[in-house]
């Protein structure tokens, strides 16, 4: 394996995995803080300070910080999930100095100007307009909530506009300090670097990041349930699944097998039963979404009103059916999609550094690709059917926006996974 790990005095972990074939470099830092972090009243600070970090440090402006990155040819970005935020770049391989220099200079030295402040929650509040106005977009949040209600994992990333509007420089720049620390965080990196060479940056870009560990996140609880919001649309857009598993479960490869096989493409069960034999659904996928303790196993459909009375149940149908009438070439093309998928990754410097990052959040250490093939090959039909076993039962939860009133009763609905 080409992965080389540093620990730094103040718990900071440098990992690189080199690419010496290759001209650029992917690289940024990783932070466990997300969504799933937060309190309840300050739910969606993680991806507000996010956008605020890109506003202005105490030697660039905002306009400065786009114009260095962009004179290179390079680009700048950052996301934040339920468990993580990330920041990073990609530049040519003898532009990696300054690729370090803007993304700790953004993440430590950001100067949340609270004119700055206001302005980035008035966008971040059409950000929450636009989700609102996307029905196949913000399904998934209320699907979220459905699955985990009144918890912060089931609360949605973006936040509410009441929250967002409330929040003042001392709550942003209060949360960084806190929640930013060493332990917490990782700088990765994956292209034609040289290790040492990068450990030597970071350590002078963050050596003043906090060094305590931080709480520790809500533990989540799966309990299910029915969310439905009627709007007048041309379909309705249902997501219908089941509690999961998590990263770290010794079933993770058999239900990523599992859900390959059922709806993870042009060959699935779903897409050819739905789609291609019956026409309910023009869209139609299954998809594990997996935290580090948890996880749901999900099914999203986008179909027309008159189609729902026929979509529920043959959804149901095709899941029993997994577990009854699974054939061992369906096993073999699942498990030949994944394994292609984890080896074209590696072409990629930005996909290698994202897998990077999150293994050593996950597991502690990087896992070798040879690793993850290995397990995915070792997945075979009983494992498949014994997982399908453990995901196709219990209390469904369900998420629909449109014009639901053709969509079965909860207590109806429920009743076909047990």
């Amino acid at each position: 394996m080409t992965v080389r790990v540093t620990t730094l005095g103040n718990g900071m972990r440098v990992a690189t995995d080199s690419m010496q074939n290759v001209e650029t470099v992917t690289l940024g830092t990783w932070v466990g803080i997300g969504a799933r972090d937060e309190a309840p009243e300050v739910n969606g600070i993680s991806h507000l300070l996010e956008h605020m970090v890109f506003k202005g440090t105490e030697r660039r402006s905002a306009r400065q910080i786009a114009e260095e990155i962009e004179a290179v040819g390079g680009h700048l970005n950052a996301y934040t999930s339920r468990e993580n935020t990330a920041y990073y770049a990609k530049v040519l391989k003898d532009d990696i100095d300054l690729a370090v220099d803007l993304v700790s200079d953004i993440v430590m030295h950001a100067t949340m100007d609270p004119t700055e402040l206001e302005r980035e929650k008035s966008v971040i509040c059409q950000e929450i307009h636009q989700a609102h106005d996307t029905p196949d977009d913000i399904v998934f949040d209320l699907f979220q909530e459905s699955a985990y209600p009144d918890q912060a994992i089931g609360r949605p990333v973006l936040g509410t506009e009441e929250i967002i509007r409330s929040l003042d420089r001392n709550d942003v720049d209060g949360y960084r300090q806190q929640s930013y620390t060493a332990p917490h965080s990782l700088f990765c990196a994956a292209g034609n670097i040289d290790h040492d060479h990068l450990v030597d940056l970071i350590a002078n870009t963050f050596d003043t990041l906090p060094t305590k560990n931080g709480n520790g996140r809500e533990i989540a609880k799966y309990t299910g349930g029915d969310v439905r919001l009627e709007r007048d649309l041309e379909q309705v857009h249902i997501v219908l699944g089941l509690q999961g598993i998590g990263y770290r479960d010794d079933d993770f490869y058999a239900a990523s097998v599992l859900s390959t096989l059922f709806g993870g493409g042009m060959s699935s069960r779903l897409f050819q039963e739905v789609r291609e034999e019956r026409g309910l659904a023009y869209s139609i996928y299954s998809f594990l979404s997996c935290y580090e303790d948890c996880g749901i196993f999900g099914i999203y459909a986008g179909t027309g009103e008159e189609h729902l009375g026929d979509l529920i149940p043959l959804l149901a149908d095709e899941a029993r059916k997994v577990i009854d009438d699974l054939n061992h070439e369906e096993t073999e093309r699942a498990r030949a999609q994944l394994k292609a998928s984890i080896l074209m990754a590696r072409e990629s410097t930005s996909a290698r550094t994202e897998q990077m990052a999150r293994h050593l959040m996950l597991f502690g250490r990087p896992l070798d690709p040879d690793e993850i093939v290995g397990k995915i090959e070792a997945v075979d039909d009983e494992a498949v059917r014994n997982v399908a076993r453990r995901i196709f039962q219990g209390t469904p939860s369900v998420a629909a926006i449109g014009p639901v009133q053709g969509l079965e009763a909860p207590d109806r609905l429920a009743q076909r996974f047990n």
